[in-house]
């Protein structure tokens, strides 16, 4: 049994509608509530990302939002042709055994598409 049931982790953004073309456009993340200044897209069956354009939001900093993938490349090349700034390409890492790669959103959040190479990592 699970501690909670759900994870969101929202997301200061200085144009929803511009954020909101990279989460449920370029990510494809399907939209599952939008509450005006704040709209909350679907990760996993149990994760959520929200967006909120609000004036009073703090500047983004010291969060990474990992997004597991097995195919990390093919994500590397949607964002890329989409126009997201990439910060370091797909590589390994030896120190964490993964396969990943770190984006910029419009808002400067740090993305990052990993793969876990650990057989200890408990998939989908």
């Amino acid at each position: 049994m699970s501690v909670f049931d759900q994870l969101v982790t929202f997301l200061a953004v200085s144009d929803l509608d511009r954020s909101s073309d990279l989460y449920g456009g370029t990510l494809r993340l399907p939209l599952v509530l939008d509450q005006g200044d704040c709209r909350i897209f679907q990760v996993s069956s149990s994760a959520f990302i929200g967006i909120c354009e609000r004036p009073d939001s703090p500047e983004p900093r010291g969060v990474i939002v990992t997004l597991v993938s097995d195919d990390v490349d093919g994500w590397h090349q949607r964002l890329i042709d989409a126009g997201v700034t990439c910060d370091k390409p797909p590589q390994r890492s030896d120190s964490y055994d993964v396969y990943h790669a770190f984006y910029r959103d419009p808002d400067g959040h740090v993305l990052e598409i990993q793969t876990f190479l650990d057989p200890a990592w408990p998939s989908g």
